[in-house]
């Protein structure tokens, strides 16, 4: 077995934020040079210390920021023809990105074998029409675009967090171990997070007792008392999303929402940095359970493995979180 870090959680002076919890600031290694080009390269990082929410955004929570503000989210809405030229137009209905599982071994280099745009998939219908919420208020809401995450945010009084500060919280002073909550990926045989065992796409074992989403708190907290840092489902951060890191971003107390530019992308949609992997990282295809991981997204796309927490950088008196 690898090595283990034990640490107990790290308790801020400062009055308690409920549902928060505090991440105090500091240096560390942001990146690795071990796993995918674009986690690379490894640089020194600085973070000003802020509160973050306990566990990703629920169902519930979600429900009742839509209950108060009427917002309906970009998947609920039918997209506009002149914002998608060239797109079919019997494709251009109201949905989102739902996984399906294969019947068998497929191309894993074709991501079609598994997602599916599926016409009256949202946050309310994970799995499209005939789905609900029903049991799963307190699983992460999912189908959520970038600017979805935002417009929460901004009436819960919160922000959501850059790459860096996203990662230092969920390495949970860990230092550069590969996992979140050390080196080995299940110590003892302990599942520490909601991730695919068995062969992607069309075979789950199970072993951490989730097909899909879970309920958080499912699983143990990190050092700093955080909830679902690692799998469950990705979550939105603000950071442009480029093809490596800059070695320039090495400058501490650097803003790194600053450093990143709209990358090139073939569809023209920019895109954000999603970190933490999901239910669906798997061993054999996308190993990306660990807090050094990160991928792009759109800004319009939503998927049945997508969801965001907030953080507060500052408290004043007309910055509280609800």
């Amino acid at each position: 077995m690898g090595k283990q870090s034990l640490k107990k959680p790290i308790i801020d002076a400062t009055p308690a934020r409920k549902g928060m919890v505090w991440v105090p600031g500091g240096a560390f290694a942001m990146g690795s040079n071990d796993h995918y080009p674009e986690e690379a390269p490894v640089r020194d990082v600085t973070v000003e210390g802020f509160w973050i929410d306990e566990h990703p955004v629920t169902n519930l929570e979600f429900t009742r920021f839509v209950k108060d503000t009427g917002h309906v989210t970009f998947a609920e809405r039918t997209p506009d023809p002149e914002q998608y030229p060239g797109a079919l137009p019997e494709m251009l209905f109201a949905g989102s990105i739902v996984f399906k599982k294969s019947a068998g071994p497929v191309d894993l280099q074709n991501p079609y074998n598994w997602w599916e745009w599926r016409k009256g998939a949202d946050w309310r219908h994970p799995e499209g029409p005939g789905s609900s919420l029903h049991g799963r208020e307190r699983h992460p809401v999912v189908h959520v675009t970038f600017s979805d995450a935002e417009a929460y945010a901004t009436w819960a009084g919160k922000e959501l967090a850059t790459e860096a500060e996203w990662e230092f919280a969920a390495r949970g002073g860990h230092g550069g171990a590969e996992f979140a909550w050390g080196d080995d990926y299940m110590p003892d045989g302990k599942a520490m997070a909601n991730t695919w065992q068995g062969e992607f796409p069309y075979e789950n074992l199970l072993v951490d007792g989730y097909e899909g989403t879970s309920p958080v708190g499912s699983f143990p907290p990190n050092s700093y008392g955080l909830l679902d840092m690692i799998g469950n489902v990705w979550e939105w951060t603000t950071n442009w999303y480029t093809a490596e890191h800059k070695t320039a971003s090495a400058c501490c107390g650097a803003d790194p929402r600053a450093e990143s530019v709209e990358p090139g992308d073939p569809s023209g949609i920019p895109r954000r940095v999603m970190k933490g992997g999901s239910h669906l990282c798997a061993p054999n295809y996308c190993r990306r359970y660990r807090p050094a991981a990160r991928m792009a997204q759109t800004i319009d796309t939503s998927t049945c493995h997508l969801g965001f927490r907030c953080i507060v950088r500052s408290l004043g008196k007309n910055h509280l979180p609800r």
